[in-house]
């Protein structure tokens, strides 16, 4: 059973910075790509970035020169590295990992989610 364990999360000012950490437990497949999402109140749930097996990266614009996304797959383990927080990046933060294996017949693939990480930016 995969488990994904987040922490980091927390309240911080505007201009601040916080490292949010994601480890993934379970599985044996190691072509995953792992990532990081959000969702506001009243807003869903959106990319905020995304890093592939290969080290691949992928960012929402509003985040593009803030945030870096790092894994470190000896420990799969996923990061994210959030420098100049706005109060508007306040939101709940949550981890998914997508392992790709025929295993997983029809699709190929499954997602897993961690339970969320609240990230307050205050102004």
């Amino acid at each position: 059973q995969v488990q994904l364990v987040e922490s980091g999360g927390g309240l911080v000012q505007a201009g601040g910075s916080l490292r949010l950490s994601c480890a993934a437990s379970g599985s044996t497949f190691s072509v995953n790509t792992m990532g990081w999402y959000r969702q506001a109140p009243g807003k869903q749930r959106e990319l905020v970035a995304a890093v592939s097996s290969s080290g691949n990266t992928n960012y929402a614009d509003s985040v593009k020169g803030r945030f870096t996304i790092s894994r470190d797959n000896a420990k799969n383990t996923v990061y994210l590295q959030m420098n100049s927080l706005k109060p508007e990046d306040t939101a709940v933060y949550y981890c998914k990992v997508t392992y790709y294996s025929a295993s997983y017949y029809p699709k190929g693939f499954a997602d897993y989610w961690g339970q969320g990480t609240q990230v307050t930016v205050s102004s």
